[in-house]
């Protein structure tokens, strides 16, 4: 995969084997042909759809993009653009694309806001256990760091059947957290409720996968990192 390249993951489900009718269907090359178009039809019509809702949500101000407790990693002002990220730390796919939002904010330093929301997806063993323990993090000031330290050792504990807690409280001793500070955040009801907040919002706002984009409340489905690049200067032309 090259860096120009985005990648997404989405919840699969288990597809059904084709009937003996259906394959006898999709011999000849018209009726593939066909079939091909069919499906581009209804991807395309589908992120129109995805679209215009999170749109008439943001619009309408029922779903708010950033809230007063939002986990921002850069902010310049109110009158800058905004990137937005439903992210999964134990998704490949935010993972993989993580230095390009990297050497994005570096390439926009000062002149865009960017903020992270929580997005775990339930397939995922770790996704929510990953979450609280930034989240926990956050609560102590440490949430790009814990942000950083989830990336850096997905590999490691990523896919695994089995909790990983225990791993990522060592990895807020590593960042020389209060530890008896975080152990109560874990601990609370309400830090997992501050995560799924996240998460019931890009619901709302039709986000099915990670990850997932929006510029300045517009929803973003970029296929290259050009997409977003190009999103974000038309962003910061509009202020000018």
């Amino acid at each position: 995969m090259t860096q120009s390249e985005i990648p997404n993951q989405t919840p699969q489900a288990p597809r059904k084997p084709l009937s003996r009718s259906a394959k006898a269907a999709l011999i000849t090359i018209p009726a593939v042909f066909l079939v091909f178009l069919v499906f581009i039809v209804i991807a395309l019509l589908a992120r129109s759809g995805a679209q215009s809702e999170a749109s008439e949500a943001v619009a309408q101000n029922r779903v708010p993009l950033v809230q007063e407790n939002s986990r921002v990693l850069d902010d310049v002002g109110p009158e800058a653009p905004t990137l937005v990220e439903f992210l999964d730390f134990e998704c490949e796919a935010c993972n993989a694309l993580h230095p390009v939002i990297e050497d994005i904010r570096e390439q926009y330093d000062g002149k865009i806001n960017v903020v992270v929301r929580y997005f775990p997806i339930p397939g995922h063993l770790n996704s929510m256990t990953s979450a609280v323990a930034v989240e926990a993090a956050a609560q102590q000031g440490e949430f790009e760091a814990m942000y950083r330290k989830m990336f850096a050792t997905q590999l490691e504990w990523g896919e695994k059947q089995e909790s990983e807690a225990p791993r990522f409280r060592g990895f807020a001793e590593e960042l020389g957290l209060d530890m008896a500070a975080y152990d109560a955040a874990v601990a609370d009801p309400a830090t997992e409720a501050r995560v799924a907040e996240d998460f019931t919002a890009g619901q709302a706002l039709g986000v099915q996968g990670t990850p997932t984009f929006f510029i300045d409340g517009e929803l973003v489905t970029p296929t290259q990192v050009s997409d977003l690049t190009d999103a974000l200067d038309g962003a910061l032309a509009a202020r000018e």
